[in-house]
């Protein structure tokens, strides 16, 4: 047997091997599992192994992807197929932790199959690809008494809540109804419904569609939308005011004898509400819109306080960006994004403790009530704050906010000491607002009069002066953080949730719902990782070039107004006979500011120099230990063949 021969069994036998030792390795240590991710993101939450311990009956689920398909689609498509991986090593999990509860079953539904026919008949999403294939990407879970529950698409908007998805299918499947959410707000969040959305269509208009919040509740929750001058609040298990603008004091009386009752209520008011669209015929009249909202006497009840025209402003936190074309981008002051690292969130609570990234756009500042906070009785947590050097700013007038000039706001803003609330959970039994009830007109009394003869009667109505029983409220300082603006955005496949700012009031609502199994699950984790160590360079760099920059943009700033005045300097016949001495003016001032302009530049370079040599380290850091380790092992194998060689050549001159 020649040496070709010899070289190609070996190569033979060791495919042979490495294969063999692929699928034992697969089926014997299957059920062995590590997972090395900083957040966890392969393991199960403790409410999701509370929730799969007490199933009492088998469960079967269908897992539809459409992976042949997927293989060879567009780039939309073929991004699931990690998205794919990781439900399936998640399904996994379940079936390991149920001992047998959880059965799993992963089906690749193809053209014209019965596979894809039960895929459409379930209600899953299908996307088309081509004239004959389609992308299904959804779960199936059915009980023994015939109980079916559909995830009918897993959508990048629900990437952070996959686990919660799950375990909150197999959780309703089994006992539980949907919690009834009650909305009351003066925005359009229910988009356009009825003889409106008629209306539109007979337009030839497209009706304004639902908040990306209401879409979310609806998939979980039975949502209804309550009226703005609603007498009492009924039939409601969670409450959600969204920018309370212009509530009448009967609306107001009816959430706080909501509260009173023991109900549970989430509160979002605004002083500057950006998703509230002015309305344009008040603005051809003259007429500022109002975009503040504000609740002062219930809020007061709570043991709280919102001042008007008063924001939270941190430096560390406040984000950069531009709002004009060709304009640098600059921190806004007005928009924070709080953050884990910050210490922005409240580890003690579960509504908080699990975030990493919220973005805020112009929060208010809430502060406690001294005196009412203590004699009422209640217990106030917060939940969302600045750092230790955020502050609050105020404007004189809400016209400085129609067309801000953010970087007179930041230049205006002085840090602070100690950190500044925007979210707080009130607990207790708080006093009510209205402890001798309302005023309200009484449209039973003289009926029967005509005309101008008809008297307006008022009459009292009255309520609980004190809770009866433990209440729990929670107050956000802002409303914009839930909107399609800040917390959602528009994708292929729909809308996608912008960082956790829906985790946070999903969190809220199912914390007040009461199911801690559920709240235990859901934002354990993000995909997107921030970079830390870029972010604390920009940090510092912008801090050691700050007074460098302040004093360059003085200096340009000096040089412009003496141009103008030489300019301006130049007129009449006056003009004609120095014209030549103003031009070489006016041209050694525009060298003066093109100089200064280019040492602004090289400041500024510093810093996108210092992140380059970041990105160089860790590009030399990533590729060439491999080709060193290798190149060491050659050499190493090299000096000792020869070794071996001399060695073997030597014994045999001896012999």
């Amino acid at each position: 047997m020649n040496r070709l021969m010899r070289a190609i069994i070996a190569v033979v036998f060791i495919a042979v091997i490495a294969v063999s030792a692929i699928s034992i390795t697969q089926n014997i240590g299957g059920s062995l599992r590590a997972d090395i991710t900083e957040q966890r993101l392969y393991t199960l939450s403790e409410g999701t192994k509370a929730i799969v311990e007490q199933l009492n009956q088998p469960v079967k689920i269908k897992l539809y992807y459409t992976k042949t398909a997927a293989m060879k689609g567009p780039d939309q498509i073929r991004f699931f197929n990690n998205y794919y991986t990781f439900v399936k090593a998640l399904l996994d999990e379940y079936v390991s932790t149920s001992k047998g509860k959880i059965q799993l079953e992963v089906i690749d539904p193809r053209p014209f199959s019965d596979e894809e026919v039960d895929a459409i008949r379930y209600g899953l999403k299908r996307f088309a690809i081509n004239e004959e294939e389609n992308f299904f990407f959804g779960m199936v879970l059915q009980t023994q008494f015939g109980v079916e529950k559909t995830v009918p698409f897993f959508s990048p908007d629900r990437q952070n809540f996959v686990e919660y998805d799950i375990s909150y299918l197999i959780d309703t499947a089994m006992t539980r109804q949907k919690t009834r959410v009650g909305i009351i707000s003066s925005l359009s969040l229910m988009g356009d419904t009825g003889y409106m959305a008629q209306m539109m269509a007979a337009q030839g208009r497209q009706p304004q569609q639902p908040w990306g919040l209401v879409r979310h509740l609806q998939q979980s929750y039975e949502v209804n939308q309550l009226d703005t001058e609603v007498d009492e609040i009924r039939d409601v298990d969670i409450l959600l005011v969204i920018h309370p603008k212009g509530f009448s004091e009967k609306t107001q009386f009816a959430i706080d004898q909501y509260v009173l009752k023991g109900g549970r209520a989430i509160v979002c008011v605004d002083p500057h509400c950006i998703a509230d669209r002015p309305d344009p015929m008040a603005m051809q009249m003259g007429r500022m819109p109002e975009s503040n909202s504000n609740l002062p006497e219930l809020l007061r009840a709570w043991g709280l306080e919102m001042p008007a025209n008063t924001f939270a402003g941190d430096r560390a936190l406040a984000v950069t960006g531009s709002f004009r074309p060709n304009e640098r981008p600059q921190k806004i002051i007005g928009i924070l994004a709080l953050t884990r690292p910050q210490d922005c969130f409240n580890e003690d609570t579960v509504i908080t403790a699990e975030l990493n990234k919220v973005n805020m756009m112009f929060p208010g500042v809430l502060k406690k009530t001294a005196v009412e906070g203590q004699e009422s009785g209640v217990r106030l947590t917060p939940l969302l704050t600045t750092t230790s050097r955020g502050n609050a700013w105020r404007i004189s007038s809400p016209y400085e906010l129609a067309m801000p000039d953010h970087a007179a706001l930041l230049a205006r803003f002085t840090d602070g000491s100690a950190p500044v609330n925007m979210g707080y959970l009130m607990t207790g039994r708080p006093k009510s607002a209205f402890p001798n009830g309302i005023q309200i007109e009484d449209t039973e009394a003289d009926a029967d009069a005509e005309g101008d003869e008809q008297e307006k009667k008022m009459k009292t109505v009255t309520g609980l002066t004190e809770a009866a029983a433990d209440c729990a409220v929670i107050v956000f300082s802002d409303v914009d953080f839930v909107s399609d603006i800040v917390a959602y955005r528009d994708s292929f496949f729909g809308i996608t949730v912008v960082d956790d700012n829906a985790s946070l009031m999903l969190n809220a609502i199912e914390d007040l719902g009461g199911s801690s199994n559920l709240i235990a699950i859901r934002s354990r984790g993000n995909f997107k990782r921030p970079f830390t160590v870029v972010d604390e360079i920009e940090r510092q760099a912008e801090e050691e070039t700050a007074g460098e920059e302040a004093k360059i943009n003085a200096e340009i700033a000096g040089f412009q107004q003496k141009l103008n005045e030489i300019l301006s300097s130049a007129r009449g016949e006056e003009g004609k006979i120095i014209e030549a001495q103003i031009l070489n003016e006016k041209m050694a001032v525009e060298a003066k500011i093109r100089e200064l302009q280019t040492q602004l530049r090289k400041v500024k370079m510093q810093k996108v120099r210092r992140i380059e040599n970041l990105g160089i380290t860790l590009r030399n850091l990533c590729t060439l230990p491999g080709p060193a380790i290798i190149l060491l092992i050659a050499i190493s194998l090299g000096v000792r063949r020869s070794m071996m060689k001399r060695h073997y050549i030597s014994h045999a001159s001896d012999a």
